[in-house]
């Protein structure tokens, strides 16, 4: 099972899943599908997620296996979910020219780049996962992403 952080997660994770017949788990949308939230945060217009109810909500998933989670978080999945946890990095300028294109700005916007800029999601994968583990790949194109499925 894998686990896709960061920049990029989306296509790659799609991607990777129709190469290889996996799962594909969108934890944002679960969230907002089913209501696996703490309310809405107005600073990052965003949900507030509630890990517990995520993780309860993903268990027997996760337990059969087989899946791909594209998520722009780790650190409370538990361990054993996990065979890779594959983090995105992206060119900081390219990540702006896309979250811009999505219609972040202001604190979103700025925290997605300084998050990058530090590879907090990087080092945050790396605490709470096996170091063999956990990979980190660049983002900064779609073809790139098309072939990350050979992991």
């Amino acid at each position: 099972m894998f686990a896709l952080l960061q920049s990029g997660k989306t296509t790659t994770s799609s991607f990777l899943a129709e190469a290889t017949q996996l799962c594909r788990i969108n934890v944002g949308d679960l969230v907002r599908d089913k209501n696996l939230h703490d309310g809405w945060d107005e600073q990052f217009h965003c949900h507030v997620i509630n890990e517990d109810l995520v993780c309860d909500e993903l268990k027997e998933m996760m337990e059969e296996g087989g899946n791909i989670v594209d998520y722009h978080g780790c650190d409370f999945f538990p361990e054993r979910w996990f065979d890779r946890v594959v983090v995105l990095q992206t060119e900081n300028s390219v990540l702006y020219d896309r979250l811009s294109k999505r219609g972040y700005s202001g604190v979103k916007l700025t925290n997605n780049i300084q998050c990058e800029i530090f590879q907090v999601l990087l080092e945050e994968a790396k605490d709470s996962y096996p170091e063999d583990i956990v990979v980190a790949l660049r983002s900064d194109t779609i073809e790139i992403q098309t072939g990350m499925w050979q992991l």
